[in-house]
């Protein structure tokens, strides 16, 4: 048996081994550690080096929210934040305001901002409110199938105003019963006594509707002109041969549906301009419906295609104002079927002219561009007018490689095109202001320039816009700064259209 003393010698060599040894590691990488660490490895919480507060990030719910927009942002090209880091109700008096009427290419651009993918902006602010205002301006501007699709999209059913401007647009385009039957389910969408009426009505629960407009006419809860036209709507039997009921100056889509319902219908001319829709359908003549087609196109809110189906629907049936028009349209298909020059030729003068009076310049050079682009009229004046018609369309790009000859008019018109201007002489002041927006050292305006410094986007569009539309109107300084503004912002195709529409239209 060893003794202790035998013990403690035994240990204390242990010991000594021990030491003479390199230590063990729990981790081979600490003592060895590899040349790609991903950084930095932290092994405790960082520790302040001062007493001040330390900054925190903070990211607002509303960012995380899905973006809302009928259009793929990977289409518009605008990105999803446009909005996020402005003022909504800024946004919403500026997307009201803003002037395109006399510009196709501003129309264009307004309509991609109002329907593409984006998120409302940030900061804890009211998403509707900026969803309100697209909603409006696309309705005002006679949309309102983009308004019941991007209403659609985003809930018709979770605030009493998103179902008042779907409902609204149903009206309009015919598709009512999608949202009366909504209304039908949640009562409580709207405190419109009328609305509920029709919508009992068009569901087939007649019962329903006349105990309704009994309980209203006894409660006096609407007006006596609203009544008697329900009256008569769901009682028309009792009203034979009674005279018409004045018709009101300023109807909403439902008071216009419920004549029209009546037998009384509404003329859309002296009204709002989405009331036209509802002149496209079936229900209207084809003169109404022609005139419906070239208001709505005109300001860009259908596409031509669908105007030239209703041109050549028929021959006309008369002679003046649309029916020249259509007649003017169907010779000059019927001659570019020819491919006789000449006869081109005559056809082309003839049917621009109408296009002029109606103010559709521009939708007809993108249906007709195309094929125009193939030719080349004999008469130099036809010849010319077909050159400019290429400049209004999307192939502007490729018809400035030539002119048809060397104005100075053209030959700037070329250089426009090209995105190069500086390099032609400038035939007016206005083509010497839309010059210098493109010359590579044109400032923009401070403001402008601090929006797009803080991320604020599409405020800035919207206010190179207004830049636009005052530059457009004789402040040549204004164009001059919302030309370089959209070039600054990667909007070249629009700085050029617009520029070259302005010049074309007023006859540059």
């Amino acid at each position: 048996m060893p003794t202790r003393s035998t013990l403690l010698a035994l240990l204390l060599a242990g010991t000594a081994q021990a030491q003479t040894q390199e230590p063990l590691s729990a981790i081979d990488w600490l003592t060895d550690p590899p040349e790609n660490l991903p950084g930095t490895v932290l092994m405790e919480p960082p520790v302040t080096q001062t007493g001040m507060q330390p900054d925190v990030q903070v990211t607002p719910l509303e960012a995380l929210s899905p973006p809302l927009g009928l259009v793929a942002s990977s289409v518009t090209g605008l990105p999803v934040d446009l909005w996020q880091s402005s003022d909504a109700d800024r946004l919403a008096d500026l997307i009201s305001q803003v002037r395109v009427k006399s510009n196709p290419a501003m129309q264009r651009l307004l309509f991609t901002l109002l329907l593409s993918e984006a998120r409302p902006p940030a900061g804890g602010q009211s998403p509707d409110t900026l969803l309100m205002a697209r909603l409006d301006r696309l309705m005002q501007l006679g949309a309102s199938d983009p308004v019941q699709s991007l209403v659609q999209l985003a809930g018709p059913t979770d605030t009493q105003d998103r179902f008042r401007r779907w409902f609204d647009a149903t009206l309009l385009t015919g598709d009512e019963d999608r949202s009366c039957t909504a209304l039908i389910a949640q009562p409580n969408l709207s405190r419109d006594y009328a609305a509920q009426i029709f919508c009992k009505a068009r569901r087939g629960d007649w019962t329903s509707a006349a105990l309704t407009l009994e309980a209203v006419h006894a409660l006096q809860l609407l007006p006596e002109d609203e009544l008697a036209l329900l009256d008569r709507f769901l009682s028309p039997e009792l009203f034979e041969g009674a005279e018409y009921l004045p018709q009101p100056e300023d109807p909403d889509p439902l008071t216009f549906r419920l004549f029209e319902a009546i037998g009384e219908r509404l003329p859309t001319a002296s009204l709002p301009r989405a009331f036209a829709n509802a002149d496209l359908r079936d229900v209207a003549g084809w003169k109404a419906q022609i005139e419906a087609a070239e208001r709505l196109t005109r300001i860009g809110a259908l596409t031509p295609n669908q105007l030239l189906g209703l041109y050549t629907e028929r021959a006309p049936a008369a002679s003046g104002a649309v029916w020249d028009r259509v007649a003017a349209v169907q010779r000059f298909e019927s001659a570019l079927e020819t491919d006789d020059p000449n006869t081109i030729s005559k056809a082309l003068t003839t049917v621009w002219k109408q296009m002029k009076i109606a103010g559709l310049e521009v939708p007809f050079a993108e249906l007709f561009a195309p094929r125009l682009a193939a030719l080349t009229l004999p008469d130099q004046a036809a010849e010319n007018l077909r050159w400019r018609i290429l400049l209004l369309s999307e192939l502007y790009e490729d018809a400035a490689r030539t002119t048809p000859d060397g104005s100075e008019a053209n030959m700037f018109l070329a250089a426009l095109a090209q995105g190069d201007p500086v390099r032609a002489p400038s035939p007016t002041p206005l083509a010497d202001a839309i010059s210098q927006g493109f010359a590579w050292s044109a400032p923009i305006p401070s403001d402008i320039d601090a929006l797009l410094n803080n991320d604020q986007l599409g405020e800035a569009i919207l206010e190179t816009m207004q830049l636009f539309a005052h530059g457009s109107r004789g402040n040549l300084v204004d164009l001059t700064a919302s030309v370089a503004a959209f070039r600054r912002v990667g909007l070249e195709d629009t700085a050029r259209r617009a520029a070259l529409q302005l010049m074309i239209l007023n006859g540059a």
